[in-house]
């Protein structure tokens, strides 16, 4: 009897410290968090004036905020998305929606797309110029149609029936990107007519015309991983071009078995190597880390290629990396381990 009671006495003692971990592991909060991106590309830092400095991350920080407070507030991770591009888009700093480039004709054609890493479901649009909202197009493709890619005409008047808000094409005019237009088309003009081939001519031109993209990624407290990316394109861009931005895969990608990954730079070295995806695809069939992923994929492959750009990213367990190999990147990041952080140059 004696024996059968210290026994029960022992085993009883030995489970009061699993019950205890396994109570505190119950209470323990789920992490979530968000990384943003304003654009990479050819940023002078000897021309970044104070003030216009803090104009860019005062607005980086409003999006990435914005974004964290949905999520905080147990929404998730696609709302998070959305609320911090619309941000973005809304902002004449930044090459989506009101800051979009013009198009070599003197238009502006917008782009978006977003993923969503629990259903592996996806929404695009190319080539829209009368949607105030670009992501906002690209999620109702993602939720309200049986497709994941809707170009021009037929995606605004899906739009339409959507009742998503539309704009005259001149709402996207800015001075400083029109400015830029002129100095893109009279190097493109004069470079054809030496090089007799608008290709080549255009290869010449620097790589602050080829840039410029926003975009989002994003784990909310469910585990959900949600990735989203919008834009103009690219400076006196001609015959309906479409970068990487709205292709699955390339500029956007999550899934939950991996990470999430939103992509900006010189669009067509990240559609031929698959740049958003690659990422994910090492984590998870190398196993590999994410930061290890993002670096080998932005830093060597395509840099040995010749592409410019770089990422944001996260993965199921609110890691954040936001590698870029070009001189800057617009960035930011907030995560509820208290983790929080803004920068536009590599030495941030």
């Amino acid at each position: 009897m004696k024996n059968k009671l210290l026994l029960s006495t022992v085993l009883t003692l030995a489970s009061v410290p699993l019950f205890m971990h396994g109570a505190a592991q119950a209470h323990q909060e789920p992490v979530f968090a968000i990384a943003i991106h304003g654009g990479a590309g050819t940023i002078n830092k000897s021309k970044m004036t104070t003030e216009k400095r803090n104009a860019y991350e005062t607005k980086l920080k409003q999006a990435r905020d914005a974004g964290y407070a949905l999520l905080a507030d147990g929404e998730s991770s696609q709302a998070a998305v959305i609320a911090a591009i619309q941000i973005l888009e809304n902002s004449p700093l930044f090459n989506a929606g009101k800051g979009a480039v013009y198009t070599f004709d003197g238009e502006h054609e917008l782009d978006a797309s977003i993923m969503n890493g629990k259903t592996l479901n996806a929404g695009a649009v190319s080539g829209v110029k009368t949607i105030k909202s670009p992501i906002a197009l690209a999620e109702a493709v993602m939720e309200k149609s049986v497709h994941v890619m809707l170009s021009g005409e037929g995606a605004e008047v899906f739009a339409k029936q959507q009742g998503l808000a539309s704009v005259e094409n001149s709402y996207f005019d800015t001075e400083a990107r029109y400015q830029s237009l002129l100095k893109a088309k009279k190097q493109l003009v004069e470079q054809e007519k030496a090089l007799k081939n608008f290709q080549a001519a255009h290869q010449t031109l620097g790589n602050e015309y080829k840039f410029g993209t926003v975009g989002a990624v994003a784990l909310d407290k469910s585990g959900t991983l949600t990735a989203g990316t919008s834009t103009g394109g690219m400076t006196a861009k001609r015959f309906g071009r479409i970068g990487d931005a709205p292709i699955i895969g390339a500029g956007t990608y999550a899934n939950n078995d991996s990470c999430a990954v939103s992509a900006t730079g010189h669009g067509e070295y990240f559609i031929r190597y698959h740049v958003a995806a690659d990422i994910c695809a090492r984590m998870q069939y190398q196993g590999i880390s994410l930061e290890k992923a993002a670096d080998v994929v932005i830093n060597d492959i395509l840099v040995k290629a010749g592409g410019s750009g770089g990422i944001i990213a996260i993965d199921t367990a609110g890691n954040i990396t936001m590698p870029f190999n070009s001189t800057g990147m617009y960035r930011a990041s907030k995560s509820s381990n208290g983790a929080e952080f803004i920068g536009i140059f590599k030495d941030d």
